[in-house]
């Protein structure tokens, strides 16, 4: 399985419709696509049920696994993430 740019693309796309304010992509998608096996993003902005609503359509739509982490409140994980990730928006 790979992750291709127009799944990238969709999630930014979507991310945004529910109001996400940043959006990192990050693990084997951000530094392998083409070997990746899901696709791991962290997301500020969307908070409550819309985040667990984001998730499960951007699992429907785009038809990958998906890790969907907060980005808020801040941790040790998410401070990796903003390091190593990908920033998409």
């Amino acid at each position: 399985m790979a992750i291709r740019q127009e799944q990238i693309e969709q999630a930014l796309t979507l991310a945004k419709a529910y109001g996400a304010t940043r959006l990192i992509l990050f693990g084997s998608a951000a530094t392998a696509p083409e070997q990746a096996r899901d696709l791991d993003l962290a997301c500020d902005g969307v908070s409550g049920w819309k985040f667990y609503e984001l998730g499960a359509r951007l699992e429907e739509e785009l038809r990958v696994p998906l890790d969907l982490v907060p980005l808020s409140p801040p941790t040790r994980f998410t401070r990796l993430i903003e390091r190593r990730g990908k920033v998409l928006l």
